[in-house]
């Protein structure tokens, strides 16, 4: 998977903010269901995926 260039988190809309939590979530829910069935083969990125979560609620409970 291609990482994408992406502005800092901060100077991020609400709106692009809400749309990378919902794309963080997704991804959190795939490296669960990897895990659950043992395919899982780089453990490190579920913990990578949760920090990004609440980075972004962080900025985003600034924000409102």
């Amino acid at each position: 998977m291609a990482k994408k260039v992406e502005s800092p988190i901060k100077e991020q809309s609400v709106g692009e903010l809400q749309q990378h939590l919902l794309d963080l979530r997704k991804e959190q829910f795939n490296l669960r269901m990897q895990k659950g069935s043992g395919q899982l083969s780089q453990p490190h990125q579920l913990r990578r995926v949760r920090r990004d979560i609440a980075r972004t609620k962080f900025v985003l409970g600034g924000k409102k």
